[in-house]
């Protein structure tokens, strides 16, 4: 019964995850998952970590995790969390570090999860537009704000936004966190952890589950000056201890260790993306320029919509978002060189039989 509730609960309209269908022979592009598996040495150190071990804790610290991704990136250990998932990561920084009387600023086409996280914790936001090319505009940020958060490359567009651009938001708002959602780095965008020695309002937080395939393992992280993981720290440890598992703990360590398979695979993945970029073109999408593991586009003659009801009937899945702006977008994973093909075909068949809309 909702009189049970925390009022909180009746204004909040919770996120929408990407659907997971239980179908068989799917072609499912709707999630941005990885089409290749793990790292072979991921499945072997998740081997070794089975056994007589899972009935104690995990470390609560993550040490060894932290230790790996701190070298791999040139920081220190102390400027490093970890937690389950980004979005853990991200709904705690929401708690620590972006919630104050000023309102958060973000863009108003990005990931959806953001005004979730600030209906739930009471935030006050602003929106800001896209560029008329669908890309992030520094200066529409030139105001007062309690924070600043984007994804970099932003979702559901797959733009990129260079460091120099998120330099200039770090120095117009030096008392100001702001936090760069990298889950689509590897993929062509331009990190910013380089800049974290150098600015003490930069966190930057990545995921495990884009291009380290392991979306199933829930591994997220954030770097940051100390200050900022300590905030971190001390949301986490009084909510939850110990939020990575043993074997998410021993899987994200080994697959920060296979650094030829993480590089054969993300050029992989790149080249897939531009070829079906190219294939797109040439059915007449409008393709924007993506550095994640996705495409967004549109058809001049099609309806986004019913598109995305014509490829369910050939059971192939995308992204659809009824959303103003972009309900005339499909958001597509880029899946194998098979399914890549799968979806090439049938929206030929598709856009070839007259337009829908």
């Amino acid at each position: 019964m909702s009189t049970f509730w925390n009022p909180v609960l009746h204004t909040l309209t919770p996120y929408v995850p990407g659907e997971q269908p239980k179908l068989s022979n799917l072609v499912k592009l709707n999630t941005n998952e990885n089409p290749f598996g793990p790292s072979p040495k991921v499945l072997a150190a998740l081997q070794e970590t089975i056994g007589a071990t899972l009935r104690l804790y995990p470390d609560p610290n993550a040490s060894q995790l932290k230790e790996t991704l701190a070298a791999y990136y040139h920081v220190a250990p102390g400027e490093v969390f970890v937690g389950n998932g980004s979005d853990e990561v991200l709904a705690l920084a929401f708690l620590a570090l972006l919630k104050h009387e000023a309102p958060l600023l973000f863009p108003d086409i990005t990931y959806s999860f953001y005004p979730v996280y600030c209906k739930l914790y009471g935030i006050d936001f602003v929106r800001i537009p896209l560029g008329e090319q669908m890309d992030i505009r520094p200066e529409g940020y030139r105001q007062p704000c309690g924070g600043i958060i984007f994804p970099n490359p932003n979702a559901p567009t797959g733009i990129g936004l260079a460091s120099a651009a998120i330099e200039t938001l770090l120095r117009d708002h030096p008392q100001q966190v702001v936090l760069v959602d990298e889950a689509y780095i590897d993929f062509g965008g331009e990190s910013v952890i380089p800049l974290v020695r150098r600015y003490p309002n930069l966190l930057v937080v990545q995921t495990l589950s884009k291009s380290r395939s392991l979306a199933g393992l829930r591994v997220g992280f954030a770097i940051g000056q100390p200050h900022l993981i300590e905030a971190l720290e001390r949301v986490k440890n009084s909510f939850n201890s110990y939020p990575l598992d043993r074997l998410a703990q021993a899987g994200a360590v080994a697959a920060f260790e296979d650094e030829e398979y993480f590089q054969q695979t993300r050029h992989a993945i790149i080249d897939s993306r531009e070829q079906l970029a190219q294939a797109l073109t040439a059915l007449g999408f409008a393709v924007l320029p993506s550095q994640a593991n996705f495409l967004f586009a549109r058809h001049p003659r099609h309806d986004a919509g019913q598109l995305a009801a014509a490829l369910r009937a050939r059971s192939i899945i995308v992204r659809h978002f009824d959303l103003p702006r972009i309900d005339q977008y499909l958001r597509i994973s880029i899946g194998s060189t098979e399914e890549c093909a799968a979806l090439v075909q049938a929206l030929g068949e598709i856009v070839g039989a007259g337009p829908q809309g």
